[in-house]
């Protein structure tokens, strides 16, 4: 039997209404009875769950920015981010914008528990009489849940299950939400809201969204303004202001002014007015990582990649460089570093005083404080950049481009290139190694023009004869006897052999590590293990590969008094929440510091360094001239240090140190280690380390170097000479560091002030 079709017509109208309540008990249902509701309708989610998640929602922060500035702790460097923001107390957010995201997603924010029912009542018919989803019914609180667990998911699969289109979905954002509401005050729940919220064009949060739309602080934001950023969350890519056609923009923003004048949060007169207002914008790109460093502060990309690489070595952000690089853009992190920016700007000038950037030759320099090991300046004349489409050709041969002028090596330090041979630089592990086994510095022993070494050597290598290494000085005027305070000094190769067959050449290669230096090339971790080191007689000559950075580390540990620090380039780390950043209850910022040597032996090479500069020795004569007499009338202050150059002039170094700063400086074809810089550049890092010291510490106290005294210095009297042996020509293995009196290159050891007399 058929109905009347007037009775069908009738239950036709009426099903949205049954439907309505059906939903609204269901709702009530939901709320009441979470997990036995859920459970029923299939979701793999038990009661674990549930009290485990609000947890996650209420405690886990959002990803944050994080910040490095120098060391005046107010000049940005660069920020780190996989999503730009920075969190906002609601303290710190303008009125207009709170109301207009109210009014533009959740109009009842204040009148519900976290799920609107009349709200998914009213949806509901909508999407029904338009046959197609046209309004949501998620509240704020519920958009919150929904997007920190998609912000916290860690596969898709967990992201899809935070975001897909499902009643399961629905269902636990509901419930999740309800118990959030209890958890937090609406207030809360706004700010935390404002602070995950995506804006569009990579602003997560209010912070970011006022700064890159407008340039401003959140708390700055104008109603018109605040209006036209509620309303990009609903879709930030359909309602972007900044994209070919801002139309949509501007009458999405116009909805929420006027849904904030329906809801009394504005009178009708100001509506109208700020309506007919422009879209007015002013876009700014945020910088991310070091790459994005502005252009007038290029140069200090070298020191944030140092940064960057120094961070993913440290424990105390993650289990492995992955996780803690994900720290490092997420975490929040506000890091002072040690990078002092006059200090940077001095040393670059006088880097590039001497060799301009575009040089296939790189001549750089760092900066280190003896104490701390906190690195002040690292500069280089390069540009850092990722592009190469306009370097010069690749000095090698190969079909591609050079590194200059612009790289993103770690040319100085602090990454994974091996570096370059130092040349004589090394001879201050082999004396050292010889003053912490308890000889003198009067140690004198007879150094020839060539000596046949102990150390063996292949028929036919370089400085062979009959088997054996056969090293040589770089001027028969070195033959004779030496101390270690001439030796060093004029920088005796022959001496620091027989020196090292002294101690041995083992002992000098574990002091080399004991003051940082770390092997990289597969020939010189060979030749440093316990098995080959003792017959390593090459090493005391620098024949190892090592980097500015370690050797301005080294160095710094006799300025230190024998206090080695790790290199550290920071001065502080704070977390989003204030709090320094630690360790094992020891602030990741604090020095590392050890004592690899005694006060007397790091007394003891400071002062045999003091002669390679023309200072003086406090406890000796020097023996009349040294490699680098000139470089006490440039500092004009107490100072010692080292000349260093390699086979054929392929590089050349100078390592300049008063007791308050320490710089290590190089020059060297970093693509090709044959394309030699010859012995006409060699003044080029000993100018440019000197009058970098000269001008860093030019308004700082003079600081003495204490002299050694004792049983380190000894009071033997050197012994008769003996009779020279015939002469034999050889070329010097590894060092050509010149005798003072050797006359200057074209060019060369130029001075803008004049030598001492």
């Amino acid at each position: 039997m058929r109905r009347p079709r007037g009775i069908v017509s009738n239950q036709g109208k009426l099903r949205p209404i049954v439907r309505i309540g059906l939903i609204t008990g269901l709702l009530a249902a939901l709320v009441a009875y979470p997990v036995v509701a859920v459970g029923g309708l299939g979701l793999k989610a038990g009661s674990d769950m549930y009290q485990a998640l609000p947890r996650e929602l209420n405690t886990e922060p959002p990803a944050q920015t994080s910040y490095a500035y120098a060391s005046d702790g107010t000049t940005l460097m660069a920020m780190f981010y996989d999503e730009y923001r920075k969190y906002t107390p609601i303290s710190e957010v303008a009125e207009p914008m709170r109301q207009a995201i109210v009014a533009s997603e959740d109009a009842r924010f204040y009148d519900h528990r976290g799920v609107d029912a009349k709200g998914i009542a009213r949806a509901f018919v909508a999407n029904q009489t338009a046959g197609k989803v046209s309004q949501g019914a998620s509240t704020l609180t519920m958009q919150y849940v929904r997007m920190k667990l998609r912000d916290g998911a860690g596969t898709p699969g967990e992201v899809l299950a935070a975001t897909e289109q499902t009643t399961g979905r629905k269902l636990r954002e509901m419930r999740l939400a309800v118990l959030v509401e209890q958890e937090l005050s609406k207030t809360e729940i706004l700010e935390r809201y404002l602070n995950v919220a995506y804006f569009g064009h990579r602003a997560y949060g209010i912070f970011a969204a006022a700064h890159i739309f407008f340039s401003k602080l959140p708390s700055e934001l104008t109603l018109a303004e605040s209006a036209l950023l509620a309303g990009l969350v609903k879709a930030p890519s359909a309602y972007d202001p900044a994209g070919m056609d801002p139309t949509g923009a501007l009458e999405r923003r116009n909805y929420v002014i006027d849904r904030m004048r329906e809801l009394g949060d504005i009178t009708p007169e100001v509506a109208a007015a700020t309506m007919a207002e422009p879209i007015a914008l002013r876009v700014t790109e945020p910088p991310n990582d070091c790459v994005s460093i502005a252009d007038e502060v290029n140069d200090w990309g070298f020191f944030c990649d140092f940064l960057k690489n120094w961070w993913i070595q440290q424990a105390a952000f993650g289990a492995g460089p992955a996780e803690r690089l994900d720290r490092l853009r997420r975490g929040g992190y506000r890091i002072i570093t040690s990078l002092d920016p006059e200090i940077q700007r001095i040393a670059l000038d006088h880097v590039t005083k001497r060799e301009r950037i575009g040089s296939s030759y790189a001549l750089g320099q760092v900066f280190v404080q003896p104490g701390t090991g906190r690195v002040r300046a690292m500069a280089v004349n390069r540009v850092y950049s990722l592009d190469k489409s306009r370097n010069g050709q690749h000095t090698a041969g190969y079909d591609r481009p050079g590194n200059y002028p612009n790289t993103v090596n770690p040319l100085l330090g602090g990454g994974d290139m091996a570096g370059y041979q130092a040349g004589s630089t090394f001879k201050i592990f082999t004396m050292l190694a010889a003053l912490d086994a308890g000889m003198p510095m009067n140690t004198w022993i007879y150094s020839p023009g060539r000596l046949k070494s102990i150390y063996p050597a292949g028929w036919g290598e370089p400085a062979s004869c009959a088997g054996r290494w056969c090293p040589s000085n770089a001027s028969g005027s070195m033959t004779g006897n030496h101390a270690m305070w001439s030796g060093f000094g004029k920088s005796v190769n022959t001496y620091f052999v027989q020196l090292e067959q002294r101690v041995g050449a083992d002992a000098a290669v574990r002091m080399a590590e004991r003051l940082g230096l770390r092997w990289r090339t597969d020939i010189d971790k060979l030749q440093a293990s316990p098995e080959k080191a003792a017959g390593w007689g090459a090493f005391t000559l620098g024949v190892a590969d090592t980097t500015p950075l370690e050797m301005a580390n080294a160095y710094a540990t006799v300025a230190a008094e024998g206090k080695y620090c790790e290199a550290l380039p920071v001065m502080e780390i704070t977390g989003p929440d204030g709090a320094p950043a630690q360790f094992g209850g020891v602030p990741v910022a604090a020095p590392r510091c050890t004592q690899a040597v005694s006060q007397d032996v790091a007394r003891a090479a400071a002062d045999a360094a003091r002669c390679v500069t023309g200072y003086g020795a406090a406890a000796s004569g020097c023996g009349g001239w040294s490699t680098a007499p000139q470089v006490y009338g440039m500092v004009k202050r107490p100072v010692a240090g080292k000349t260093g150059t390699t086979d054929n002039n392929r590089a050349a170094w100078f390592i300049g140190f008063t007791p308050e700063l320490v710089g290590a400086s190089f020059m060297a074809d970093p693509d090709n280690p044959f394309h030699g810089v010859g012995g006409g550049n060699a003044w080029k890092p000993i100018e440019a380390v000197s009058y970098t010291l000269r001008d860093a510490l030019k308004d700082q106290p003079v600081t003495h170097f204490t002299a050694p005294e004792g049983e380190i210095v000894g009071k033997a009297p050197p012994p008769p000479p003996p009779k020279p042996l015939p002469a034999e020509s050889s070329p010097a293995l590894s060092s050509n560091d010149p005798p003072a009196g050797a006359p200057a290159p074209a060019g060369g050891l130029a001075s803008e002030d004049p030598p001492p007399p």
